[in-house]
């Protein structure tokens, strides 16, 4: 793969709080990223909200979802900005861009942009979904996938790739190593929300299900290695 769209989530950078930013997680991932760009790897990175707000938890609190989703839009600008500033510290390019623009902390996001970025090595991380309430971040990244024509969506979880039942509550639940959309749809597999499922299906977007947390993996995945799920 010479261009990857990795999606991260919000609550993956909380660590063990449940809320917040768990700096020993920013470092983790930008190991990862690191190592994707050695393998000469072009790398955008669609981080979740969901550590700080989530808009359809705010709605269930008294908050409007179209205004909650605008505050967890806000939420992913601010874990974005943490990657950017950890990456950088390594001496590593990159740039936010956002579906919100925010002057001058990030540029609105464009395909054409994103794409010129990825070319000069520079991480680009895509923040604000999709500038647009109604959205999940998963919808974002598999919109943001296909703008800048990426070889494959890599979602990061905590589970090591796409099973027939949540393993954590069916230690006996089958996993599957490569999987059709068709499949994945008829078994109602909770991959992504059923938006981004579409996006990439229609699109010919192939999704990988992979552990973010096994330190290597990301790198194991783009050398050919049998890592996580592929969905295609």
């Amino acid at each position: 793969m010479k261009r990857i769209l990795l999606k991260l989530s919000g609550e993956s950078l909380a660590g063990k709080e449940g809320s917040g930013i768990d700096t020993t997680i920013l470092d983790a991932f930008a190991d990862e990223i690191s190592d994707a760009l050695n393998l000469c790897t072009q790398v955008a990175v669609v981080l979740g909200g969901g550590n700080i707000f989530r808009g359809l938890g705010g709605s269930k609190k008294g908050v409007s979802r179209v205004q909650g989703d605008y505050m967890g839009m806000l939420a992913t600008i601010i874990n974005s900005l943490a990657l950017q500033d950890t990456l950088k510290q390594r001496g590593i390019a990159t740039e936010v861009l956002s579906g919100l623009e925010i002057s001058p902390i990030c540029r609105k996001m464009s395909g054409p942009l994103a794409v010129e970025l990825l070319s000069k090595n520079t991480v680009v991380i895509i923040a604000g979904g999709t500038g647009n309430p109604y959205f999940t971040t998963d919808s974002a990244a598999a919109l943001r996938a296909v703008e800048i024509e990426a070889d494959a969506l890599l979602k990061g979880t905590r589970v090591d790739g796409v099973y027939s039942a949540d393993p954590e509550k069916f230690p006996d639940a089958e996993k599957f190593s490569e999987i059709t959309f068709a499949e994945a749809y008829e078994k109602h597999l909770n991959i992504m929300d059923m938006t981004a499922f579409t996006i990439c299906s229609e699109n010919n977007m192939p999704i990988v299900v992979f552990d973010v947390n096994v330190r290597g993996n990301l790198a194991a995945l783009l050398k050919g290695e049998k890592v996580g799920t592929i969905v295609k």
